[in-house]
């Protein structure tokens, strides 16, 4: 159990960790952070003066390594409850036993919400419920047992239940009532957690009425609650980690890649007084690294571009090119689907103007003529920005407007191998989107995992590169590749590292 402020090691963190959660002898790690809000990491900067860093790297460390992360210091308590009984469900699907409605229904809600399913009871155990409960009872998922329920109609519906294969583990709800036997029924459930393997979770609700209880089922080692949305959300905290101790591992690509040129790419825009690289020198760094770049060329004059747009057999797109304008749609500097030289020509002057407006003292290098793509693909944003402390913070995400909009990207510190980079793609909302969806065809998921190997590759072997934009990176469906429509990166001087004596 971790509260934690502030990482200063961020790979020795994510080594050591990961060695904890995923070793010979895989343990689970809790962790709570402070510091979320800019008031709190205020107020915990006053108390350790070293509180650094952002949320999107704190998430990507825990989920690189499978540390369960609590939002509070009650839930990590909570979750500290369910993980000693050392019992691990084998999926999600639970069965709620209960003698009151209404704490049945919040924990069937927050069951839902904690990335859990209530179970779909086997016929036979819908038969043995019906034999013992009463007439009045709810034999189907949550079981309400009624409040008059003695210990033995507990006994006979947990048994049944836990029984059941479509189930992976149980929450026991109990709320006392003038005839509940609160002891008894505390036995009742320490013997049959004691015959199986699947985790039980109780929620004895009360304070005094049910203290026994309580103190008899601590003793056996069970987890037991106050409130049953608490019982809930720990046992979600039990299916993630079961998630990540069974996690799949793919086979990781054998990838080459051209290192020493772009080492020359990098260092010959260094050496120009450039930290800027458009999609000129941009496409050819990442074309090093195994990307599909649009052909294109970069025309200083419109005559150039007029030539490069009647040589292409497909539409063209005009972006202008200056190192001070570095957001070329915001200020009319892209152009799309021109046919022809004639069109070209016209659409080169005007953009130039068009930038020139907005930054009279933009120097520029020229327009880039660019081929569009001739398939219909998925906008795809892949990123990277680097901390000094915790190394680069790759990004995966929808792509073109949708990443302002909707925000639906995730975080991993590299380097990643395959197995990350898939669990990068799993973790997006949007996944549906490349499964295929409404009779569309699944994408190119297989290229989208290279490409962030191959991303995370080319940020290690060079740390010049201190921010990066692919977007859009055009995934198209599966066995079609991806290429990249648009990309910028921001480089840094790097000294050298003097040897140590």
């Amino acid at each position: 159990m971790v509260y934690l402020e502030e990482l200063s090691r961020g790979p020795e963190f994510i080594k050591t960790a990961k060695h904890i959660t995923s070793g010979h002898r895989p343990t689970p790690i809790l962790v709570t952070k402070s510091g979320r809000t800019v008031a709190g990491q205020r107020a915990a900067a006053s108390h350790t003066g070293s509180l650094a860093g952002s949320e999107a790297i704190y998430d990507a460390f825990f989920q690189q390594t499978g540390i369960i992360r609590a939002d509070s210091i009650e839930d990590l308590f909570n979750y500290a409850a369910a993980f000693s009984c050392k019992k691990i469900p084998a999926g999600n699907r639970v069965g709620i036993i209960t003698n009151a409605g209404g704490p049945g229904i919040v924990a069937t809600d927050m069951t839902i919400s904690s990335g859990l399913e209530l179970a779909k009871f086997s016929q036979e155990t819908v038969e043995v419920l019906a034999s013992h409960l009463p007439p009045t009872a709810n034999v189907l998922n949550p079981v309400d047992v009624i409040g008059d329920a003695p210990e033995d109609r507990y006994e006979d519906a947990l048994a049944a239940v836990i029984r059941d294969e479509g189930v992976d583990g149980t929450i026991v709800i109990l709320t006392p009532q003038s005839m509940t036997n609160v002891l008894g029924t505390a036995q009742v459930i320490a013997r049959i957690a004691m015959r199986t393997h699947k985790p039980m979770l109780c929620c004895f609700m009360g304070v005094i009425d049910v203290s026994a209880g309580v103190r008899h089922l601590q003793e056996q080692g069970l987890p037991v609650f106050r409130f049953p949305e608490h019982a809930a959300q720990a046992f979600g905290a039990l299916y993630r980690y079961s998630r990540w101790v069974n996690r799949q591992f793919l086979a990781e690509f054998a990838l080459i890649h051209d290192k020493d040129r772009a080492s020359e790419i990098i260092q010959r825009v260094l050496a120009q007084g450039r930290l800027s690289m458009g999609e000129s020198d941009g496409g050819q760094l990442l074309k090093c690294y195994g990307f599909e770049v649009l052909p294109s060329t970069l025309a200083k004059t419109k005559e150039e571009a007029a030539e490069f747009a009647d040589s292409i057999n497909s539409p063209v797109a005009l972006k202008i090119v200056s190192p001070q304008i570095l957001h070329k749609s915001d200020v009319g500097g892209v152009v799309l689907n021109i046919n022809d030289g004639r069109t070209a020509m016209q659409e080169f002057e005007g953009i130039v103007q068009r930038g020139l407006e907005h930054f009279p003292n933009a120097e520029i290098d020229g327009v880039l003529v660019q081929k569009m793509s001739d398939q219909q693909g998925q906008e795809i944003i892949l990123g990277m920005n680097r901390y000094p402390m915790y190394g680069p913070l790759l990004m995966f995400g929808l792509g073109g407007i949708f990443v302002e909009i909707f925000r639906d990207v995730v975080f991993r510190v590299a380097p990643i191998g395959r197995n990350e980079a898939h669990r990068m793609i799993n973790g997006i909302k949007g996944k549906k989107i490349l499964q295929g969806y409404r009779g569309k065809p699944p994408l190119d998921v297989e290229t989208l995992e290279r490409s962030l190997v191959s991303l995370s590759a080319m940020v290690m072997d060079h740390p010049e590169i201190n921010e990066l934009d692919i977007n859009p990176l055009m995934v198209y469906e599966k066995g079609k590749g991806a290429v990249v429509a648009d990309c910028r990166i921001i480089l840094k001087v790097v000294e050298e590292q003097q040897p140590t004596p």
